[in-house]
């Protein structure tokens, strides 16, 4: 059987079963079981679904070709990250549940105004859909390589079926299913990535013991960098931007927080941030050993490290001395986190849109609102699928650097709008935000330019504390006496 031929018949496999989840999801959903899943989801199944949300495809191809270059020191990040989901749990997630949000950007209209709360919201979208075009583009370049070629179908024909089937199975459910097709997806990653593991070991002729040792003597296994304050895998830098990154791109972004708003109560939304960010941690780290692995097969076998190390799992995966249950596993692992991340970016851009940029909730009755969200829901799509084609012709930097490059740029002033208005209660110029706003990235990356030639500091991802603290100080300044008299949304808070 051709490779084509087992690539597409894995992708309709695994897509009847997400199909048949979403159905079984979004039985008598409604417009609240979209915005917010009824916030009935058992903490459990959030936290686990949590997993899969935070692993896109991206993670799936790119972080095992990381260790090429930087070794283990993702995990130096990783450890950030939890310590910002701590601060999620414990400071935003019980804000979010006292006002009964269904966009949490509703805060930033009860406190600075009607500028800030749709500038919040712009943002998320431009930043969101970048990001997820991104994560997205990785896999249409993949399924391009592997199918469409060989197939003869058009990079573009390519892009407008996954996003179809994508929107197939959000359309209805919205968030509620997402949860629940999220832990299937979960449930794949993990298996796919602890196979891989298995099979890579096994053809190499490892026992346990012989792959633990390989894997702890090889080069590429280093986790900690204190050695070099300018390079950008030092740990400080990487660590203090992971706690901050991951309470921009979690806890201020409406994608993920969409799920944990889910929950019953702030309580069990606690549970759950906390339990899928460490376990986010080891998942993460299996990724990073099956890349040793990988690099060790490569090696074994004469096969040259490509320039492009997103290459080298599907290199492996589909290296003629692996059983084909491999290269099935990496498509199935893929897909699993392409499909979830792309459909939960869709759903957020959605509600996001439908609530904050359009009011709906307040403008449109029931039936009236649901029409609207579907047509809103055909438009992320289109707009998804134009953003990923002019990636795919323009974009150069490698895929997990490109979406925190987008995240330090685009979530660094919603960073600072929640950090001013939970740590500052002076109230500011509302009218004057957005240009606050708009004009940090674009002093963030005069200081990066001008770092990185005068002194040859290298900012990595700390460029989003930069951005973010730019917002603050302009903030400060564009702070008033007095509440100004604005226009606020006058229900942020849903029903």
């Amino acid at each position: 059987m051709s490779t084509p031929l087992i690539i597409i018949i894995s992708i309709f496999a695994y897509f009847g079963l997400l199909l048949g989840v979403s159905w079984i999801a979004s039985r008598g959903s409604d417009n609240a079981t979209f915005f917010t899943g009824n916030r009935r989801a058992p903490w459990a199944i959030v936290s686990f679904a949590m997993i899969g949300a935070m692993i896109s495809g991206v993670t799936f191809i790119s972080v095992p070709g990381m260790v090429v270059g930087s070794g283990y020191s993702y995990l130096q990040m990783v450890l950030g990250f939890i310590v910002g989901y701590f601060v999620i749990a414990f400071v935003l997630v019980p804000l979010f549940y006292r006002r009964n949000l269904v966009s949490i950007y509703g805060y930033l209209g009860e406190r600075f105004g009607q500028s800030t709360y749709r500038t919040g919201a712009w943002f998320f979208f431009i930043s969101k859909m970048l990001g997820a075009s991104v994560r997205f583009l990785v896999v249409c370049i993949v399924l391009q390589a592997l199918v469409c070629e060989p197939l003869h179908i058009p990079f573009v024909f390519n892009v407008i079926i996954t996003i179809a089937l994508i929107w197939l199975y959000t359309v209805q459910g919205g968030v509620k299913t997402l949860i629940w097709t999220d832990t299937l997806k979960s449930f794949c990653l993990i298996m796919s990535v602890i196979l891989c593991i298995y099979f890579v070991a096994q053809n190499l002729g490892f026992t346990l013991p012989e792959m633990t040792g390989a894997i702890r003597d090889h080069e590429s296994s280093r986790i900690f960098f204190f050695d070099d304050p300018k390079s950008g895998s030092y740990f400080w830098k990487q660590f203090l931007a992971g706690v901050f990154m991951a309470i921009a791109t979690n806890g201020l972004d409406q994608d993920m927080m969409q799920r944990n708003l889910a929950c019953r109560d702030h309580r069990q939304s606690q549970k759950n941030m906390i339990v899928s960010g460490i376990m986010q941690f080891f998942v993460i780290a299996l990724f990073l050993l099956l890349g040793t692995l990988l690099v060790i097969f490569m090696d074994h076998k004469g096969i040259a490290i490509p320039a492009k190390t997103d290459e080298i799992f599907g290199i492996v995966a589909w290296h003629e001395s692996m059983p084909a249950a491999v290269g099935i596993l990496f498509v199935i692992g893929l897909i699993a986190a392409a499909y979830s991340a792309a459909g939960s970016a869709l759903t957020s851009l959605t509600t996001s849109f439908t609530v904050d940029v359009l009011d709906g909730q307040n403008r449109y009755d029931d039936r009236k609102l649901t029409d609207v969200r579907k047509s809103v829901h055909v438009g992320m799509s289109v707009i998804m699928g134009l953003i990923i084609i002019g990636f795919y012709y323009f974009i150069e930097q490698d895929a997990i650097s490109a979406v925190y490059t987008v995240a330090a740029y685009t979530y660094g002033p919603i960073l600072g709008l929640f950090v001013y208005g939970m740590f500052w209660q002076k109230p500011v110029h509302d009218r004057w935000v957005p240009a606050v706003c708009v004009l940090s990235p674009v002093l963030s990356w005069i200081i990066q330019y001008t770092l990185d030639h005068l002194s040859g500091y290298k900012t990595s991802f700390e460029l989003l504390i930069i951005n973010a603290a730019i917002t603050v100080i302009g903030l400060r300044l564009l702070s008033a006496d007095k509440h100004p008299h604005n226009s606020r949304p006058q229900n942020t808070t849903g029903s």
